[in-house]
C-alpha cells in the first residue's frame, strides 16, 4: 500500500469519528489497536473510511506513531 505521508493527510486521523460500532463517535487516530487488527482479518469497509482505518492500521501495526506527533 501506498501511505501518503503529508501532514494534511494524516490531518484526517484527528479530524474523523468513527461513525459506526463499538467505538461510534471516538477520533479514528484514538481507536484501539486490536480494533484495527480485528478489521485488518475481517476486512475494511468500502470508501475512504476503509482506506483511512487501513492506512491507520499500518502506520499503528508499525511502530510509526510519531508521525501524529502535533498533530492534536
Amino acid at each position: 500500500m501506498d501511505i501518503e505521508f503529508n501532514k494534511q493527510h494524516l490531518l484526517k486521523f484527528v479530524q474523523i469519528r468513527m461513525p459506526f460500532g463499538k467505538y461510534q463517535g471516538r477520533l479514528l487516530i484514538d481507536l484501539p489497536d486490536e480494533y484495527l487488527v480485528w478489521f485488518s482479518n475481517k476486512g475494511f469497509p468500502q470508501g475512504e473510511l476503509g482506506k483511512l482505518l487501513e492506512e491507520l492500521a499500518e502506520i499503528k501495526l508499525n511502530g510509526l506513531e510519531f508521525l501524529f506527533k502535533d498533530l492534536r
